[in-house]
């Protein structure tokens, strides 16, 4: 399982004993023949003249405040793909976690947006083989998810309004490899940079392996912004790490800073890297240019035995080609598996800290 995602294809052709599970609105228990139950929920007006088992309770209603329960499954198992929606508007106020095995620290703790690679609370569709982002604002996760004794997934509303959120968590019933790692995602946000490194990802104890990285970021200046390099420290490296990137454009598998000439930047969606979004401003209220970046390492995970720490260069250009320590406001989501416990992630940022503006 160490291998993640890079075999999940193989579920599809190969036979198990394994049972399919879904845990939603109108299935909470994810329950064998409990699915389109109810007879009282958010739609029972709508269906008043069809009665139970016609969508009477689609969606959750999550209060202002609450920590809600999305679900509480009992392994072993493996959740194999996540769909949601909710309203862009709170995209950084609807704070996603997952628990594994009763373990006291999340394994996933991050703004619902960020985790399906849309940061700035606007819409764009993504195609990656991890993660889909699908007209309009359909969420979808497909990292395989394995637990042993329990999978405990919650969305809290920091908003102060109440949230209808849609969502569907399909998974399998049945035995876990003895070396399968679990999976785990964190945030960061530095607005701004201090001295011109965003940290990505780090105290993480284990073995394991990092297998994606989102950004968002937002340029303060003028020109080109991607110098910066991406590092990987692994296994106890100090000073210089092991591996590392030649520019930030280059770590997400473009090149001469997207540019293609007589266009500009150039959004685009592959199934292991992407620039999926280009907000550009619009000379009245967008005053900075804002990009969503990703990179999955579908086939070439970045492995570690003890540790890992990974950050970005904020760099730039200033005159007479020297490079430029830039201030650039970063939100970054680290995607990894690593066997447990899993360590405690700094604590995510206030609702004023998350918030964009």
């Amino acid at each position: 399982m160490f291998d993640g995602i890079s075999n999940s294809m193989n579920t599809m052709y190969r036979l198990s004993n394994a049972k399919s599970r879904s845990v939603c609105s109108e299935n909470p228990t994810g329950g064998k023949g409990q699915a389109a139950m109810a007879e009282t929920g958010v739609s029972q007006g709508c269906a008043r003249e069809l009665g139970r088992g016609w969508k009477v309770n689609p969606y959750s209603m999550i209060q202002p405040g609450e920590n809600f329960v999305m679900a509480d499954i009992q392994g072993p198992g493996a959740i194999q793909h996540i769909w949601m929606t909710i309203g862009p508007a709170q995209w950084r106020e609807m704070i996603f976690r997952i628990y594994w095995d009763d373990m006291e620290n999340p394994a996933v703790e991050v703004p619902a947006g960020d985790f399906f690679a849309n940061g700035w609370n606007e819409y764009a569709p993504v195609v990656s083989l991890p993660i889909c982002v699908n007209p309009c604002r359909g969420f979808n996760s497909y990292f395989v998810m394995p637990f042993r004794k329990r999978a405990l997934i919650k969305m809290e509303n920091r908003s102060n309004q109440p949230m209808p959120v849609y969502y569907s968590i399909d998974y399998t019933e049945g035995e876990v490899e003895a070396d399968a790692a679990y999976f785990c995602a964190a945030f960061r946000r530095s607005n701004p940079t201090q001295g011109s490194i965003h940290t990505i990802l780090d105290h993480v104890r284990g073995k394991g392996q990092y297998v994606g990285t989102y950004l968002a970021w937002q340029v303060n200046n003028n020109g080109w912004w991607g110098e910066g390099e991406v590092k990987f420290y692994l296994d106890g490296d100090k000073e210089f790490p092991t591996v590392c990137s030649t520019g930030t454009e280059d770590y997400f598998c473009g090149a001469y800073n997207f540019d293609v000439p007589g266009q500009g930047y150039a959004a685009f969606c592959t199934p292991y890297s992407g620039m999926p979004q280009v907000i550009r401003p619009d000379g009245l209220y967008r005053s900075n240019t804002r990009f969503g970046l990703y990179r999955f390492h579908v086939t070439d995970p970045i492995r570690f035995e003890e540790d890992v720490k990974v950050t970005v260069q904020d760099l730039g250009w200033r005159s007479e080609g020297r490079y430029l320590a830039q201030h650039s406001d970063i939100s970054s989501v680290a995607y990894w598996y690593q066997t447990g416990p899993v360590a405690p992630q700094p604590p995510l940022p206030g609702k004023n800290e998350l918030e964009i503006i």
